[in-house]
């Protein structure tokens, strides 16, 4: 056989063959050997189908082979035949229209499943239930009826058109047409869980309301389900204006009112009835979050509330249910009233019952949420007639402040407190009015005891004895020990002098710059004498002068630092927390934890409350020494007050910079503790020097309140 070689064959020197890049004319492309082969690998094992044949037998091996074209035809083949590029590995229209297919039936299924097994809860929850919390007297007299629940339920047809359409507009205008339910919003909130970790946004009226009575607020994509599903079948066995009305009044508007009738009450003194569209409009805007769009609260709400109440009207002109010509007339928001005319009373009660409130939610640890569903029934400690005794003491005391001195008594604040020797709020004097000051006074740790602080370092001192040496054992001390009562004696340790970090000798000073010589503890507490106790608090340790003031009442956040001046009072106690640390004495060295509430139930059935047990903070005989020179002070201060018999203790408490009066007392084991002081809270917290709206020491205002409400001293 002759080989023929094209003319364009060109051999080289060498005599090699070139072949050109087309290949050989007219050969055939020879088959590439499998890779498995060339290396001697195993056959590729036989197919499914094949093995199932083998496997199920000759009696269904001819029907597995009539099957077996059918499944091969349906079963994907990638890279597809026929197909170039990118299109050889996407389904066929075929299998894309079977899986969609799939999808929805799989997803109507579940849908149908999920809705036939969906009930309707027969019980509201507690939200569409709440009701008020009443608060009574120590006597059991019931003494307030407050809490975040102001609801009263109004029919359909007694809330005006333009309220409805206000509220639609800005939450649900196509309610009315809508199956109950807003797929793209469900759609949204699932997103926004998986992606952001909330599942705000899209819900209808008819799903916020079987939220608001039906379910809870947590935010799961679980509750979400339940609550579509839930609002499904509502739609169909409620009316549309059934479920409206309830989701008016059982919606959240703040300022504690549920429903647009108290809303309207809280926001503009009027009822749902007299409410415009502008004022419906803000209203409606409320239901977005009343901590957000009040606009009371600050200016980022105002501005909130502002663009939210003309995107509504806006909205209400687009759907047709305002006309432009309404519309224009409504240029100017609508103010809202600045407080809760329906609960804030501005009386001594709201001041009790913030105490109370406060005490009972952390003694019974009731929640939050679960005390402001109402229904609890709180006794308190607080003592009617001691409690209007008190008040009145005080407010004549202003209104002879005011007179005397206009200018000064502005600034004036007045805290005053009694506390029963077993831990018992019984009075307090919170302030002139709820309303216009929020923080009560009896409260308030903002200026120091003073020389009111003298028998807690006496009762320190009397406890651990002191060191004279600094690793020597405590030497013991009485009421009869003696200390230097000098003016301007400078402060010592076992090392020397005690030294300021601006380099001066530390030392204390008694009211007039008066000089005692030597003198007794007993005494010195009975004239209160400062130089002896600043001396004592060396003497005993300033850590141990702390600990006896925090374990006979006083916090330990209203401590002052511990250097020198501890010991004269730099502490910043409250009314309550001087009159329970003086309790202690009276109590016989036990202290128990002042407590305003005594017993609590919720709709008839007691509620577990902690109440403090007393514990023993100084010793009986401590107690007693305390006792008895707080007793001296009293008769010596005031020979006529009372009866040498009386069981009555007390003394004057002063501030080297005339910023605080203080007198506290105990009669009959109920210590009353007063202070006055002046702020102007306009421009500072900073406290102000006195200048006479105090009294003078034979005309103490203090003591004049004190004397007051203690009866029978008055």
């Amino acid at each position: 056989m002759q080989l023929k070689v094209p003319a364009s064959f060109k051999a080289d020197e060498t005599m090699q063959l070139r072949v050109p890049a087309e290949g050989i004319p007219g050969s055939q492309e020879i088959p590439e050997i499998p890779e498995n082969r060339r290396k001697g690998r195993k056959a590729p094992r036989p197919s499914v189908l094949a093995r199932m044949s083998a496997a199920v037998g000759p009696r269904l091996a001819p029907l597995v082979a009539r099957v077996t074209p059918y499944v091969r035809r349906m079963r994907p083949q990638y890279p597809r035949p026929g197909r170039t590029g990118w299109r050889r590995w996407m389904p066929s229209w075929r299998q894309w229209l079977g899986g969609v297919l799939a999808s929805i039936g799989l997803s109507s299924l579940f849908l149908a499943v999920a809705y036939a097994a969906t009930d309707i809860p027969e019980n509201l929850n507690t939200y569409a239930t709440q009701q008020d919390n009443v608060y009574f007297w120590a006597d059991g007299t019931p003494m307030a009826r407050t809490g975040w629940v102001q609801r009263q339920a109004m029919p359909l047809e007694d809330i005006p058109e333009d309220v409805r359409w206000a509220v639609l507009a800005a939450e649900n205008e196509s309610f009315y047409s809508d199956p109950g339910i807003s797929f793209k919003g469900i759609s949204r909130a699932v997103f926004r869980t998986f992606g952001q970790g909330d599942t705000q946004g899209g819900s209808t009226i008819t799903q916020q309301y079987v939220k608001n009575v039906y379910l809870n607020q947590d935010q799961t994509v679980r509750r979400k389900f339940t609550e579509a599903m839930i609002a499904l079948k509502l739609d169909n066995q409620m009316s549309k204006d059934e479920i409206l009305e309830g989701y008016l009044n059982t919606s959240w508007f703040g300022r504690g009112t549920y429903g647009i009738q108290r809303a309207a009450q809280a926001y503009y003194g009027k009822d749902v009835s007299e409410l415009n569209a502008s004022e419906a409009a803000f209203l409606a805007a409320l239901l977005k979050g009343a901590g957000l769009y009040d606009p009371t609260l600050n200016s980022a709400n105002r501005a909130r509330a502002l663009e939210r109440w003309s995107w509504t009207l806006d909205r209400m002109v687009d759907i047709g249910k305002l006309s432009k010509a309404e519309r224009a007339t409504y240029r100017k928001f609508p103010e809202p009233l600045k407080s809760n005319p329906l609960y804030d009373t501005g009386e001594q009660s709201d001041y009790l019952v913030e105490l109370a409130a406060q005490y009972a939610k952390k003694a019974a640890k009731i929640s939050d949420k679960d005390f402001d569903l109402g229904g609890y029934q709180i006794y308190t400690t607080f003592d009617k007639k001691r409690e209007d005794q008190l008040t009145e003491a005080v407010t004549k005391a202003r209104e002879k402040a005011l007179k005397d001195d206009p200018k000064r008594a502005k600034t004036a604040h007045y805290g005053a407190a009694s506390v029963a020797a077993d831990g018992r709020i019984l009075a307090v004097y919170g302030g002139p009015d709820h309303r216009t000051q929020g923080y009560n006074e009896s409260n308030a740790t903002t200026v120091p005891a003073g020389s009111a602080f003298l028998p807690f370092v006496y009762a320190a001192g009397l406890e651990h004895g002191v060191h004279k040496s600094r690793d020597g054992e405590a030497t013991p001390v009485t009421g009869e020990s003696l200390y230097n009562g000098d003016d301007d004696v400078p402060v010592t340790t076992p090392e020397g002098p005690y030294w300021d970090r601006s380099g001066k000798k530390v030392a204390a000073s008694n009211d007039g710059d008066k000089s005692y010589g030597q003198i007794s503890l007993h005494r010195a507490l009975e004239l209160s004498v400062n130089t002896p106790f600043m001396q004592l608090g060396m003497d005993t340790g300033l850590d141990k002068v702390r600990a006896t003031a925090e374990a006979s009442g006083l916090l330990s956040s209203s401590i002052g630092a511990q250097v020198p001046a501890l010991s004269m009072g730099s502490s910043t106690p409250s009314a309550i927390r001087m009159a329970s640390g003086y309790s202690t004495f009276a109590a016989a060295g036990k202290h128990t934890e002042p407590y305003s509430v005594r017993r609590i139930t919720h709709n008839g059935t007691k509620v577990a409350l902690d109440l403090p047990r007393p514990r023993r903070a100084v010793g009986a005989d401590v107690a007693e020494e305390v006792t008895s020179a707080l007793t001296d002070s009293f008769r010596t201060a005031h020979p006529d007050a009372a009866p040498a018999t009386a069981e009555v203790a007390g003394k004057y408490g002063t501030t080297q910079n005339d910023t605080a009066a203080w007198y506290v007392g105990t009669h009959r084991s109920v210590s009353t503790a007063v202070v006055v002081y002046r702020i102007d809270l306009g421009k500072s917290l900073e406290p102000l020097p006195l200048e006479g709206v105090a009294g003078t020491a034979d005309d103490s205002v203090p003591y004049g309140i004190w004397s007051g409400a203690m009866s029978p001293l008055g």
